[in-house]
């Protein structure tokens, strides 16, 4: 390359890149400050804030179609949903501390019994994804009940009742699909 040629492509380089740096801090001067702030794990949430829950049973429009299990994170409610779309079950959940984030997953793994990640013995478990070290997935106690979760503990448990934790096991198998909405 010439010495006139190279100053050319240098100097197209930088006007590029300045370019490039301008539309950048444009850009993230329009991010709004929920979206701003540094995650550990974009591609999850974390720590669960308390919601308004609006008492609604109907299955969320926005969750799909087809077979699938449906888990609404404002509402702590599960929709176990056929292949004709029609909803099977429905029931509430306690969640523990951490939140998958919306969006769609496949049942990766299941236990018939374990220890929950607050030290609880669960049984019916089915897991889906992981926020971090904190695996997610739905079980139930071996005696029924919901415990409160620590806030200071990460746990990925969302309890269900025993028969609705059945309900689950037998529905969502290796692969099923979970749908998770706000």
């Amino acid at each position: 390359m010439s010495g006139s040629s190279a100053t050319i492509v240098a100097g197209l380089t930088a006007a590029a890149l300045a370019t490039v740096g301008l539309l950048a801090l444009q850009a993230a001067a329009t991010v709004p400050p929920e979206l701003a702030e540094p995650r550990a794990d974009a591609a999850v949430a974390a720590r669960k804030v308390p919601r308004a829950r609006t008492g609604s049973t109907a299955l969320p429009s926005s969750s799909g179609a087809g077979e699938r299990v449906v888990y609404a994170l404002d509402e702590d409610r599960v929709w176990l949903v056929g292949p004709s779309g029609r909803v099977e079950r429905t029931f509430p959940v306690s969640p523990g501390t951490v939140d998958p984030a919306p969006g769609a997953y496949a049942v990766t793994s299941r236990s018939s019994a374990a220890t929950g990640t607050d030290g609880a013995p669960v049984e019916h478990v089915v897991r889906f994804t992981h926020v971090g070290d904190v695996v997610i997935g739905f079980s139930s106690t071996l005696d029924g009940s919901a415990p409160v979760p620590d806030p200071e503990v990460q746990t990925g448990g969302i309890r269900e009742g025993r028969a609705d934790g059945e309900a689950m096991w037998r529905f969502a198998t290796i692969g099923q699909r979970i749908v998770v909405v706000r």
